[in-house]
């Protein structure tokens, strides 16, 4: 993960902005008069050393405060203000990756137009709190350029979020959050009756050990209390390497989200629409590798879609499946599997696969309501291992024009033509090819731009 670290404060500009003052016998008329305006727009910049010091601060909307590098231990960092769009406050580190959090640290982001820059959480463990909140009145609220890296107590059973994100309308982006090894999801979205619109993107997910129990996903948006409400988060553009916490790397308790072109590296685990309805997964890549229990996409709710994902060498079988379609109870409480009604699963690539889909998986003596409306269109099976596997038979269903090569032809699928190419090792559609923007990231001394052949084993 150090090496990482270049990336992530790589990803964006380093614009730090330097601010002195001095005896007025020693400045000039021009610098005068630029402080004076800084002053005027409240556009203050101050340093400080402690949390006592920032948290005593009263800001302004332009404001900015500089944490001066060294090691922060066991500091409640509690950032609180009211910025605008136009003029954000914002809290940086000195130097990026140079301000460490450690101990007992926390940082609690409070208000709006809020901006946190390249901050560095390690060697410690949070002793109540979440280790990063965004507090529940929080609203275009921005985290960038932090990372959070085996901030673990000893006892793996304390069970705290990593990042938490209440509020509406607030960014994770170009973060390393890696090595969580206690009990806890990673990262939160937390809903309550309002629809939160959060965007969690351009980040790194490390490793994570399965922890052999529920609550180890590595995001979860919302919870099984309101989900039936709407959340409209976004997720894209991120790496998730080896999440393996337990069957959902990402968990969907929410309605009309999207988990968009995110690499989903050797993850032991599903991205799974767990409750809610109207939620998208499309345009992602699972590479599976063959490592056991790796898995795709699990399906439960209604109008579900699945749409131009590309799954290679997913060794899950039944609920890990490359598609799994699961079947439900009956009359089911909130936290229960909902039937899946209406799931339109399209153009996606699934190589060499154990098992590519399964329709009515999960099925036993409480889990008896089979799917209902299921479209599998214009999908690319190669090689698998299982084109289809029918644990239960779904009502209205659909499957049409769908091409396989490498397997006995089933109802709906015909040989494969030509429509795919092979292009950076992925196979494609020739008439979307496309490069997928993890082949120029670095993350560790693994993943090397000139060599990529490690990824497709």
């Amino acid at each position: 993960m150090k090496n990482y670290r270049s990336l992530v404060w790589g990803f964006m500009l380093i614009n730090l902005i330097g601010f002195s003052s001095c005896a007025a016998s020693n400045v000039d008329d021009a610098v005068k008069q630029k402080e004076q305006q800084v002053q005027q727009n409240n556009n203050n910049v101050y340093t400080v050393s402690s949390a006592t010091e920032l948290n005593a601060l009263n800001l302004a909307a332009g404001d900015k405060v500089i944490m001066k590098n060294g090691d922060w231990k066991s500091q409640q960092v509690n950032f609180k203000g009211k910025g605008t769009a136009e003029k954000p406050i914002t809290l940086v580190a000195e130097t990026k990756g140079s301000v460490i959090l450690s101990g007992n640290s926390n940082l609690k982001i409070d208000g709006e137009w809020l901006t946190v820059d390249g901050l560095s959480f390690k060697n410690g463990f949070s002793l109540k709190d979440d280790v990063l909140i965004f507090t529940k009145t929080s609203s275009n609220c921005r985290l960038t350029n932090t990372s959070i890296e085996d901030y673990n107590p000893a006892d793996k059973t304390v069970d705290y979020k990593w990042v938490s994100l209440y509020g509406t309308k607030n960014r994770v982006d170009h973060c390393s959050i890696s090595g969580k090894t206690h009990q806890g999801t990673t990262l939160v979205v937390w809903l309550d009756d309002k629809a939160n619109y959060h965007q969690i993107d351009h980040n790194y997910f490390g490793p994570r050990p399965d922890l052999g129990v529920n609550g180890g996903e590595t995001i979860r948006i919302g919870t099984s209390t309101y989900s039936m409400n709407d959340s409209y988060t976004t997720v894209e553009n991120n790496i998730f390497d080896k999440c393996n916490g337990e069957i959902e790397i990402i968990s969907i308790k929410s309605g009309y989200n999207k988990i968009l072109n995110n690499l989903f590296y050797e993850c032991v685990g599903t991205v799974t629409f767990r409750h809610g309805n109207h939620s998208e997964v499309s345009a992602n890549y699972f590479v599976g590798n063959d490592v056991s229990n790796t898995g795709g996409v699990r399906i439960i709710g209604e109008n579900q879609k699945v749409y131009d994902n590309y799954l290679y060498k997913i060794a899950g079988t039944s609920l890990r499946a490359s598609i799994s379609i699961m079947n439900a109870f009956e009359n089911p409480a909130l936290s229960d599997y909902w039937q899946v009604k209406n799931a339109d699963v399209q153009r996606n690539i699934i190589v060499n696969s154990k098992e590519a889909f399964v329709l009515g998986a999960g099925k036993d003596s409480k889990r008896v309501v089979a799917p209902d409306g299921v479209n599998i269109s214009g999908n690319y099976v190669l090689n698998p291992g299982t084109l289809i596997t029918m644990t239960d038979e779904p009502a209205n269903l659909k499957i049409q024009n769908n091409q396989a090569d490498g397997t006995s032809l089933s109802t709906g699928f015909v040989k494969m033509g030509t429509d795919l190419q092979l292009s950076d090792g992925i196979w494609q559609r020739k008439s979307a090819l496309k490069k997928p923007f993890w082949l120029d990231v670095i993350v560790g001394p693994e993943w090397k731009k000139d060599n990529r052949s490690f990824l497709f084993k």
